[in-house]
């Protein structure tokens, strides 16, 4: 029987009202093939999608890849300074023309020796002279929208879709004191594969419920689960917030609780008594200290598997400071134990998830941030539903018009 009936769209409305009536997502949201099938048209076509940072594509010629809902994806930094992205599928016989990251004049199918430029167009395909009708302008790479936000790089295969930007007000203000656009950070190392959906990953990041329970110890009870706040969000809207008070000025994960980095400049007051997560789904979470911001980039590989980029970013010239490597062990060390902590629980959740027993459970107060991402999801989940209801709709009616 297929899942994603009318019915079932119909009953993810409970997961998207006042949180004090809410239930969780039903478990096939999170295991079900079918359902992440359907989720790439609703979420992953349409919606804007992170893919890294302005820098790791610095200069003229830097490029990096990826994968997004098993599309290959390139990078790349024009010679005139745009950033452009675009499919890595060579469009003679479907080789990738970019691996990894490097820097280029333009991209080399190793197999048939296709030759595109930074911008992917075709300018060179060997022995093709006698191939008829043949047109190289209709054979490069396929091209899609690029929006830059706070330095990191967002996509979207839709050409039709609306801009980002205006759909994150909200967001803006509340992190615009951490400068991100000119915040500095390394390269994260090549992303593990983690085995649970990425919607349990995305809610793990976002639980303000679990932190002074999972994490209870001395790096963590600065930020107590008591002092969550949800600031109100449109499931219109690009993105949502959770910020959580902290028991001093500028606490940051590591044994001393205080940041040891130099704090953003343009934090004030009420910014460096906080921590501040901002979420762009379905890609992006950022979890924000006053010494550092921690980014993931998720990108789901399966309806029960994904990868993330794990990045951290800095004050400008932090990293300059002789003794950065050290104090940054120091909050790597705290933010690694706390971080396997989570992603213990994360896979257990999902063993959890494929039982016949597991519940469509009920929230406290303290994970008002699932209720936004509810919101969030379920009014796509129905447009998409709708959208391709409609289709069937005209795809049959045209059928019967023919016979």
């Amino acid at each position: 029987m297929p899942l994603v009936t009318d019915s079932f769209i119909r009953s993810l409305a409970s997961s998207a009202v006042d949180l004090a009536d809410a239930q969780t997502l039903p478990p096939e949201c999170y295991t079900s093939a079918e359902f992440y099938e359907f989720e790439k048209e609703a979420l992953y076509n349409h919606e804007w999608l992170c893919v890294g940072r302005a820098d790791w594509v610095a200069n003229p010629g830097d490029y990096f890849t990826t994968t997004l809902v098993g599309e290959p994806v390139v990078v790349a930094r024009t010679l005139e300074g745009e950033i452009r992205a675009m499919s890595s599928v060579c469009q003679h016989r479907a080789m990738l023309v970019a691996e990894g990251h490097g820097n280029a004049r333009g991209f080399l199918c190793p197999y048939h020796h296709w030759s595109y430029t930074l911008e992917g167009k075709l300018v060179a395909a060997p022995a093709m002279g006698k191939t008829c009708n043949f047109d190289k302008a209709r054979y490069g790479l396929p091209n899609f929208r690029v929006e830059l936000w706070n330095g990191f790089i967002f996509i979207n295969f839709d050409a039709d879709a609306a801009p980002l930007a205006p759909r994150l007000t909200r967001v803006e203000q509340a992190i615009a004191g951490y400068d991100l656009a000119r915040a500095e950070g390394p390269r994260p190392d090549p992303a593990p594969s983690l085995p649970w959906n990425w919607k349990v990953m995305f809610e793990n990041n976002n639980d303000g419920y679990h932190a002074s329970r999972l994490h209870h110890g001395p790096l963590h009870d600065f930020v107590p689960s008591g002092l969550a706040e949800f600031p109100d969000s449109d499931p219109a809207d690009g993105g949502f917030l959770r910020f959580n008070g902290t028991l001093h000025a500028d606490a940051s994960f590591n044994a001393t609780q205080k940041a040891v980095l130099p704090v953003f400049p343009g934090l004030r007051d009420e910014g460096r008594m906080r921590m501040t997560f901002a979420n762009i789904p379905p890609t992006l979470s950022l979890v924000m200290m006053s010494d550092m911001v921690i980014y993931l980039i998720l990108r789901p590989t399966g309806p029960e598997t994904l990868e993330m980029d794990t990045g951290f970013l800095f004050a400008p010239g932090a990293m300059a400071d002789p003794a950065f490597d050290h104090k940054l062990d120091m909050n790597i060390r705290a933010s690694g134990h706390i971080i396997a902590q989570d992603l213990h629980v994360d896979g257990l959740v999902q063993q959890g998830l494929r039982s016949r027993f597991a519940p469509r459970g009920r929230y406290s107060w303290q994970e008002g941030a699932q209720g936004q991402f509810n919101k969030w999801l379920v009014h796509r989940y129905a447009a998409a539903h709708a959208r391709l209801s409609a289709a069937a709709l005209t795809e049959g009616a045209d059928r019967v018009t023919a016979a």
